[in-house]
């Protein structure tokens, strides 16, 4: 188990361009499984999860090369459809979460798929029935090993078809997608999910050669082709990351210029650190960050506190939530941070309490962060990583606090955040990876 030791209490300055999205990467790149053509991909980011599912695809019998500044080319011509029975698979399979999204180009190529009951971050109840019931509604059996937490699809035929989905989920919605688009007939899919990552996804299918309208709202209709080609597909920055580097710089008293960020694929997220008071001024296509000693809450309208809630896009990403409630134990004022996604995302908060923030844990999803205005700094601690997410959020907690503190379980940083120790010591930062 690695281990970050930070030297935090001393402002940063400079300059961070964000890393390819993790979460449009697995999604493209079980894409590639849709053809026997090479696809190549720009700008995958060199985190533990993305390496992981190119491990992944490459054990499936997918040829991969590596062309270099994080660009590779992927050919799904010889696929090993057994390896997906085996022990090796199930045990690389649960680690990733992304794995269950192998599900609908294989399923729609070959007619059937398998994985095993799929891993990733602790926070929650994170149910797969989007998919599943999307797959059963173009006509696959879906069985259910619960012994060995083995799901598989099977079908000898598709058939396109209206369905209406029980939640806009966003792999769901790329899995469903990826299987329509080999799918002979016309597949409505409607309360899908829309977020950019997703309208990149349909952008790459179709320069594949797929036939998808209504990107980016939440009704998409795809009419089934016979085959798809290859194709060459650029990534967008990370939005969580871009983020992430607003969060620091505001409680970390920073100056930053983050590079490149695709403001128009952002939403809302600037204008929500805006609602806590730091300000955010945009140039071109990067955003600057000026150093503040001090950033007040807004409060809504009638005066009542201020609420900041995930949502489906164009709403906030509940991927963002950890970090908009460190930044704001040392805002002027009071916000309820309400995650309504998963209900274990918040338990980090106990160790923000042993730093000496002010946070009420009102149930598993809601907190309530009593800014205390940067009256006194964060104490330095010794504490766990128990998701990517929050991870960061404890990170930029230690970067704050004057003294040394711990961060055991990186791995979990690691997971979505490229050589993040490496990129902030550049700027001024001082942690040491054990």
């Amino acid at each position: 188990m690695g281990t970050f030791v930070v030297n935090g209490g001393k402002p940063l300055s400079g300059t961070l361009t964000p890393q390819g999205a993790k979460n449009e990467a697995l999604q493209v790149i079980c894409a590639c499984l849709l053809t026997a053509e090479t696809v190549t991909l720009r700008n995958l980011p060199d985190i533990l999860d993305v390496n992981s599912m190119i491990s992944l695809l490459e054990n499936i019998g997918v040829e991969i090369n590596d062309q270099g500044d994080r660009s590779f080319t992927f050919q799904a011509s010889d696929i090993e459809l057994d390896y997906l029975r085996s022990d090796d698979f199930k045990e690389k399979g649960t680690s990733l979460r992304g794995s269950i999204m192998v599900l609908g180009p294989l399923l729609a190529r070959f007619g059937k798929g398998y994985v095993p009951a799929p891993g990733g971050d602790k926070i929650g109840r994170r149910r797969l029935d989007t998919h599943f019931l999307g797959f059963q509604k173009l006509g696959a059996t879906f069985s259910h090993d619960p012994t060995g937490q083995f799901y598989s699809v099977e079908a000898p035929s598709l058939k396109g078809t209206y369905m209406l989905l029980d939640e806009a989920s966003v792999t769901g919605t790329a899995n469903i997608l990826m299987c329509a688009v080999l799918t002979r007939g016309t597949t409505s899919i409607y309360n899908a999910a829309c977020e950019p990552y997703i309208q990149q996804l349909c952008k790459m299918l179709l320069r594949m050669g797929a036939k998808i309208e209504g990107i980016g709202s939440n009704l998409l209709t795809v009419h089934g082709v016979e085959s798809l080609q290859g194709c060459e597909h650029s990534l967008l920055p990370d939005m969580i990351e871009v983020g992430s580097f607003i969060g620091l710089a505001a409680l970390t008293r920073s100056k930053l210029t983050i590079k490149n960020v695709s403001v128009d694929n952002l939403g809302i997220i600037p204008e929500q650190f805006r609602r806590l008071g730091i300000t955010v001024r945009q140039e071109k296509d990067d955003l600057i960050i000026p150093r503040q000693e001090h950033y007040e809450i807004e409060t809504f309208m009638d005066g009542s506190i201020m609420t900041i809630a995930d949502a489906p896009w164009p709403g906030l990403t509940p991927d963002l939530l950890s970090i908009f409630l460190v930044v704001a134990t040392q805002a002027k004022g009071s916000v309820l941070i309400h995650q309504k996604m998963f209900e274990s995302r918040l338990f980090f908060v106990d160790k923000l309490i042993d730093m000496g923030a002010q946070i009420i844990l009102c149930d598993p999803h809601r907190a309530t962060v009593i800014g205390i205005n940067r009256q006194y700094a964060l104490r330095p601690t010794t504490m766990s990583s128990p998701d990517i997410r929050a991870g960061v959020a404890l990170l930029i907690a230690a970067l704050s606090a004057e003294g040394s503190s711990t961060i055991h379980n990186i791995e979990q940083i690691d997971r979505g955040y490229q050589n993040i120790d490496q990129r902030l010591n550049k700027i001024g930062a001082s942690i040491t990876r054990l």
